[in-house]
C-alpha cells in the first residue's frame, strides 16, 4: 500500500491472514510450521521422511566430540582474539569515553562467551549420557508394565 506521497505502509499483518485460517480455507494436516510455511521435503515431518528421533550412540558420540574439539576450541579462540582487539583499541582509546564503552561492550561479550561454552559443555555431556538414559528409562518402563500386565508370570 502506499499514500499519495509514494510512501509505503509497512504495517504487520496488514492483509488478511494467509494459510490455513483465510476463511473458505480448509486446514490443513497439523505440522509444526507457521501457516504458509512449506515444510521441508525431507526428515522428521515430511512424507517419507524419518520416522522418530533416533540416533545411534556412535552419532552422539561423534557429536559430542564435534563439540569438544572443534566448537569449544573455536569458540575460544575467537573470544581471544576479540579479547586481544578489543584490548588493543582501548588502549589506543585511552582517556575518550569510546574506550569506557569498549571496556563495556568486552565484558559483556566475555560474559555471553562463558555462556555458550556452558551450553556446549552441558550439550556435549547430555549427548554423552543420552544413550546410556534412554535405554535406562526403556528397561525401567519395561519392567513398570510387566509388572502391571495381566499377562505377567503366565
Amino acid at each position: 500500500m502506499s499514500d499519495d506521497l509514494g510512501q509505503v505502509d509497512m504495517r504487520l499483518n496488514s492483509g488478511p491472514p494467509v494459510g490455513p485460517y483465510a476463511p473458505g480455507v480448509t486446514a490443513s494436516p497439523v505440522v509444526p510450521y507457521a501457516p504458509g510455511v512449506t515444510p521441508p521435503s525431507s526428515g522428521l515431518f515430511a512424507p517419507g521422511g524419518a520416522k522418530d528421533f533416533a540416533s545411534t550412540p556412535a552419532e552422539k558420540r561423534a557429536a559430542a566430540d564435534t563439540i569438544e574439539n572443534e566448537l569449544e576450541h573455536a569458540t575460544k579462540a575467537a573470544a581471544e582474539h576479540a579479547d586481544d582487539a578489543t584490548g588493543n583499541a582501548q588502549k589506543g582509546l585511552e582517556g575518550w569515553e569510546t574506550a569506557a564503552g569498549l571496556k563495556k561492550v568486552a565484558d559483556t561479550w566475555d560474559q555471553q562467551v562463558k555462556t555458550l561454552m556452558g551450553r556446549l559443555a552441558g550439550e556435549k555431556t547430555a549427548l554423552r549420557g543420552a544413550s546410556g538414559y534412554i535405554a535406562g528409562n526403556d528397561i525401567s518402563l519395561g519392567g513398570q508394565f510387566a509388572s502391571q500386565s495381566q499377562l505377567h508370570g503366565m
